[in-house]
């Protein structure tokens, strides 16, 4: 591993920026740049209907005297604001309260090396290369049978370089490029009608998926949703689509998060070194994967990351910390800063995903005699405190281990502390979306219908 090369002006320039801090009477701090630029555009019905592009540089300045820390940002890059961001930094910081947890990383925290994770595409699309990926797209989708209207295909590409500067020595940088194709569109007439999507987001535009095949899978997934019914409320085994499982995921990222923990106010608080999912159970997270949509080559702070297994054989092993909860919890910090130029470090996850398990999703429904195949979920209920989780939902009711017919119009519930208990992965784990997991089943679920 070596310390692949970055932007060194703007590294000067974020180091010139700390200098003055230091001067106007900072004990330490940390500068974040962000160069970012996007090209995004719309179509429907096969016209275009919009085209953006911007360009921007953001720059955010952290500063600490004593235990006290402020952050300021700015867009402007002359000296004279450069000198004047700091000096309103510096009489920031001596106006607010004292945080006992607050400080950059000791000098023998900082990461050394990193790895070269291939995150920037140096291919730059055309408006007319968005143009005629987005109309494939659609096009695509509205040929499938059934559907009877669209709201549009969106193509976007975006490229970021983000370099991060420190007192205590650190000093690095790297690029991040995304593309991204996406489709909605309706089936069905009058009040009969129903909506779905589909997308894909990659790196590099070479691995993005062709707008045929996102295009054709919206338009099927929508056809798929006519003439939906409504189910009696009953306890039934529920099986997760893919395109939702990863929300499990990321919900368990979310109660694990040291700011939670030095809170007290997640429903896993008191279950480090415990069984919380059951036994065969691996929940992974590797920011180093290359390409991978959440990827980075050290975190927000400066420190290095690594791969772990966040469970393993269904026990809890780590909280997510960055240095600030670290230090509230009497921990080492693991390298899960992210931050933006505006505000301080915060922990956060990288690319997670659940290993999968040995049965296909076909055999994960076998056995079902009734059951709910959810492709689709509405609301924000879930209690991060009490793991309560309630929430809207549609998809297909499974009678004898096959999809029987579209339903709609019902609500799924349970505690998060019990399904994560009672889950089983299938083997169709695809790393899509940067939080993920296979095919999921969950037993005992209640389906509240009518």
């Amino acid at each position: 591993m070596s310390k692949p090369s970055f932007d060194q002006d703007a590294a000067n320039l974020l180091d010139d920026l700390i200098q003055r801090a230091r001067r106007a009477g900072a004990d330490a701090a940390d500068a974040l740049l962000v160069d970012a630029a996007s090209l995004s555009l719309s179509t429907r019905l096969g016209q275009p209907e919009g085209l953006e592009r911007s360009e921007a540089g953001d720059l955010g300045l952290r500063v600490f005297v004593g235990r006290r820390m402020a952050v300021v940002s700015s867009t402007d890059r002359s000296p004279r604001m450069l000198a004047e961001l700091a000096d309103r930094a510096v009489a920031m910081a001596r106006a607010v309260p004292e945080d006992p947890f607050c400080g950059i990383a000791d000098p023998d925290q900082i990461a050394q090396t990193w790895p070269d994770l291939d995150l920037l595409d140096s291919a730059e699309p055309t408006a007319a290369d968005l143009i005629a990926a987005a109309k494939e797209t659609e096009d695509a989708a509205r040929a499938v049978a059934g559907v009877t209207n669209s709201d549009g295909a969106d193509a976007s590409w975006s490229r970021s370089a983000v370099t991060l500067v420190a007192s205590n020595g650190f000093a690095g940088g790297y690029g991040v490029s995304r593309r991204s194709l996406s489709v909605s569109v309706l089936a069905g007439e009058g009040t009969g009608m129903e909506r779905d999507y589909d997308f894909h987001s990659t790196v590099y535009g070479s691995d993005l998926e062709s707008p045929t095949e996102i295009g054709t899978r919206a338009g099927q997934k929508t056809v798929a949703k006519l003439n939906p019914r409504k189910v009696k409320s009953q306890a039934v085994p529920i099986i997760f689509d893919p395109r939702l499982s990863g929300g499990f995921v990321g919900t368990f990222c979310g109660a694990i998060s040291g700011a939670a923990i030095a809170r007290g106010t997640s429903f896993l608080k008191d279950r480090l070194g415990q069984d919380v999912f059951g036994s065969g159970i691996r929940i992974v997270e590797d920011p180093h994967i290359r390409r991978g949509l959440r990827s980075k080559p050290f975190d927000a702070e400066g420190l290095a990351n690594q791969r772990r297994c966040l469970i393993e054989d269904g026990v809890l092993t780590t909280w997510i910390l960055d240095l600030r909860s670290s230090r509230q919890l009497g921990l080492s910090p693991t390298g899960h800063a992210t931050r933006g130029t505006g505000g301080p470090p915060a922990p956060s996850p990288t690319n997670v995903y659940m290993e999968p398990g040995p049965l296909s999703p076909k055999d994960l429904m076998a056995d079902i005699r009734q059951g709910l195949y959810v492709t689709e979920m509405m609301g924000q209920g879930v209690n991060g405190v009490t793991g309560d989780y309630s929430r809207g939902a549609a998809g297909f009711w499974i009678e004898n281990g096959e999809i029987a017919y579209p339903v709609s119009e019902i609500t799924i519930a349970g505690n998060l502390k019990d399904m994560y208990r009672r889950l089983t992965p299938a083997s169709d784990l695809c790393r899509r979306y940067g939080i993920d997991a296979p095919t999921l089943r969950i037993e005992g679920m209640t389906v509240a219908g009518v």
